[in-house]
């Protein structure tokens, strides 16, 4: 029983290591930012529901995360963002508890530059360099341990319809407790291709579709996710957001509630 609670811990710390702060429900980020002396608040939450079959045993989880991110416009083209997200989950072995967790996760810390605009063709280009900061407990899965590193290259094309939004990411992470370093993949890449479609004045339809390298280093079959859901401008600086996140493969969560909203000021 010990030997599938350390499995636990350490599939969670995984699921919920990765920096990313993007339009809600979409995990593909764009490269808008805030304007200079302008801020943003972001309050997202995400419920999961996922089961496993592991060496005969059958594995069910259940959880989740809110998080809040405040984004500052340092200058028109680049944004600071700090997010802290709080977590919960719950591992079960048939009608067995085997896990039971809760708390504050690692802190994000990212900086969006968009270096290149064209108003003619409306293209544009942004970087997004991030730090993951220690701040959740590793012992119980709710964060790394130590200080991880990612990068984001991040394309947008916006037409009178929509927009299509584009991320190539590559994240270093470190962990705090030894068995996760030597079994994890320290070098996660992802891809992801977003769509936002303008369907009336104030709402979007959006669709999200990525890969993203497999933490195991013991599987070949990388996490795909395909995410379906709402915008509301329920004012122009105020945003209302639902998505559904699916797993295409048993390497990703089953499925995943997305809710979110989204402030300017």
């Amino acid at each position: 029983m010990a030997i599938l609670k350390n499995s636990v811990v350490f599939f969670f710390t995984f699921f919920f290591s990765a920096i990313a702060y993007a339009a809600h429900p979409l995990i593909t980020d764009d490269t808008g930012t805030q304007g200079k002396g302008k801020f943003q608040i972001e309050i997202n939450s995400q419920f999961l529901t996922d089961k496993e079959q592991t060496d005969g045993l059958s594995v069910q989880e259940t959880g989740g995360e809110a998080g809040v991110a405040l984004s500052y416009g340092i200058a028109d083209n680049v944004d600071l963002v700090v997010g802290m997200p709080l977590k919960w989950y719950t591992f079960k072995n048939g009608c067995m508890t085997v896990a039971d967790e809760s708390g504050i996760g690692d802190m994000g810390i990212e900086l969006k530059w968009r270096l290149f605009e064209s108003e003619e063709s409306g293209m544009s280009l942004a970087l997004k360099p991030g730090l993951s900061i220690p701040t959740g407990n590793e012992l119980k899965g709710l964060g790394n341990g130590a200080l991880s590193a990612g990068l984001t290259l991040i394309s947008t094309h916006e037409g009178r319809l929509g927009a299509l939004h584009c991320n190539l990411g590559y994240s270093s992470n470190a962990f705090g407790i030894k068995e996760n370093n030597e079994t994890a993949r320290n070098d996660i890449w992802h891809a992801s291709l977003a769509a936002e479609l303008n369907m009336t004045g104030n709402i979007r339809s959006v669709a999200n579709i990525g890969v993203e390298s497999n933490e195991d280093k013991t599987s070949d079959i990388h996490p795909v996710f395909l995410i379906a859901g709402l915008i509301w401008s329920v004012h122009e600086n105020l945003d209302i957001d639902l998505g559904l996140k699916c797993g295409l493969n048993k390497a990703e969560t089953d499925t995943t509630f997305l809710a979110g909203l989204a402030a300017r000021f």
